[in-house]
């Protein structure tokens, strides 16, 4: 997500270790995999925590196989100076994108929706604009309906209102009368309005809400206790603090905004365990058919928002970051507080995700901390794919 003014410039577009780490962080059978070294990870952690404006804290988790380590670098509380914990909770961003994604794709495998379900079959209460746009186009943002989070008017709510509270449908009548930005299916464009939509048509198709086929498809079957959609802006303790750091000293904007604003297309909740554990399973296939899979997997170029490392490219739902050593899919986000990257290798053996705890992108002038980064991203996904 993005957004301007003073925080709405975030646009939702020394090491401290636990105690695991402390023992050898590793968790796996006599017999299970083991992970190589992490020291170039843990040192690109410390180099971006360490950079001016830099996030206060970091935690990663990589796992092989049965084998499981977690890096946790400086602060997830600038209060109580304790680190970012494993299952501490943090706002996952877009990273929802990949929930709703899954929940999708696992409808169209049960033959509750198609990929080639349009938005005036399933949702003709929408723009006549939107008619033709299909589930597969949503899926992938190739469908050209304008990112209600870009739209003056919604920004405006947000300075007057950063609590307010709207609902999806109010969230896409922001764009309603906006003309589509492309014939859908012939570009590429990041829209978090794609995922409201998807969000209305599981609802529409099931008779459900979004939250419970959230926990019908995903978090029960994964036993994801701490992976939640709120509905409001309160996080019960304890939790990773999200940071503004560019003030002096750094603002705790953990619950400046209604997480609503983003609903299915970033507005969850979820620790860095549950986080790789939820998606390694994504990506290999557990919620999906294995034709739905094929076409889940097809990709045009495209990144995430903020890009992960490597050369990104869109899937139905899901990313492909093909680095320089190896490919992994998943999703990222960012969110004021916050910014995520987790992917695992396809067949979900090998994973990783890194969270910090400030907003950074790619926006001109890319600063030192986001390039640092993108560093730190791709140096967990160089130990989760040689190990």
């Amino acid at each position: 997500m993005g957004l301007g003014w003073r925080w709405l410039r975030y646009v939702f577009p020394l090491v401290l270790v636990s105690a695991a780490l402390a023992a050898g962080g590793i968790t796996a059978g006599a017999a299970g995999p083991r992970i190589g070294s992490t020291k170039g990870l843990s040192s690109a952690l410390t180099k971006l925590v360490d950079l001016p404006g830099g996030p206060p804290g970091a935690v990663a988790v990589v796992q092989v196989g049965g084998a499981t380590k977690v890096i946790a670098i400086g602060v997830g509380n600038l209060t109580t100076k304790s680190a970012p914990g494993v299952d501490e909770v943090a706002r996952i961003a877009s990273v929802s994108k990949a929930y709703s994604g899954a929940i999708a794709l696992a409808l169209v495998s049960k033959g509750r929706l198609s990929l080639t379900s349009t938005v005036g079959k399933i949702l003709p209460m929408l723009p006549s604009a939107w008619a033709k746009v299909t589930l597969a186009q949503l899926l992938q943002h190739t469908s050209g309906v304008p990112d209600y989070i870009k739209a003056p008017a919604f920004l405006k709510e947000l300075q007057t209102d950063p609590h307010a509270i709207l609902t999806p449908n109010q969230l896409l009548d922001f764009v309603a009368a906006q003309p589509l930005l492309f014939k859908p299916g012939s570009k590429y464009a990041y829209s978090d309005s794609d995922n409201i939509i998807i969000g209305l048509m599981v609802e529409a198709a099931t008779g459900a809400s979004y939250d419970t086929e959230l926990a019908k498809i995903v978090t029960m079957p994964l036993s994801l206790s701490q992976t939640t959609l709120p509905a409001s802006a309160t996080i019960a303790e304890p939790y990773i603090h999200g940071y503004d750091t560019t003030e002096k000293p750094a603002e705790d904007v953990t619950g400046i905004l209604n997480p609503g604003l983003a609903w299915a297309s970033g507005g969850m909740l979820s620790t860095p365990g549950e986080l790789n554990t939820f998606m390694r399973a994504y990506v290999r296939g557990k919620f999906v058919s294995p034709s739905v899979r094929k076409s889940q997997m097809k990709f045009v170029p495209g990144g995430s928002g903020p890009p992960g490392p490597g050369t990104n490219s869109a899937g139905l739902g899901i990313y492909r970051y093909a680095t320089s050593c190896g490919t992994v899919y998943g999703h990222t986000g960012n969110y004021p507080g916050y910014t995520i990257f987790a992917a695992a290798s396809a067949n979900g053996s090998r994973s990783v995700d890194v969270i910090v705890n400030t907003q950074l992108n790619d926006r001109p002038p890319v600063s030192k901390s986001y390039t640092a980064l993108r560093s730190a991203e791709l140096a967990g996904v160089c130990v989760a794919l040689h190990s």
